[in-house]
């Protein structure tokens, strides 16, 4: 598996919605990115700051936020913590 550096977590995005809540079959090219996933990976932290986030997390992240990075066959992306905007229950 990964182990991300510093402050960085790496995340499994959801999958993109395939339907609309009435019912519509989005196509491919009108998909939005998801801003939700779960944290796969944390960092030790930076500069003796411990992480908020754990592995499980479900977290919801900034539109252009993370590095995208196919590990295996599945997509990841990496981001710092702070790109992190909340924390789901």
């Amino acid at each position: 598996m990964m182990k991300p550096i510093s402050d960085r977590v790496v995340v499994k995005p959801a999958p993109a919605e395939e339907k609309t809540a009435g019912g519509i079959i989005i196509p491919d090219t009108a998909k939005e990115k998801p801003q939700r996933g779960e944290i796969v990976a944390v960092g030790p932290g930076k500069d003796g700051n411990k992480m908020t986030v754990k592995k499980g997390d479900i977290i919801l992240y900034g539109k252009y936020a993370g590095q995208e990075l196919n590990y295996q066959g599945t997509d990841y992306l990496i981001m710092r913590e702070d790109d992190v905007l909340v924390i789901l229950d």
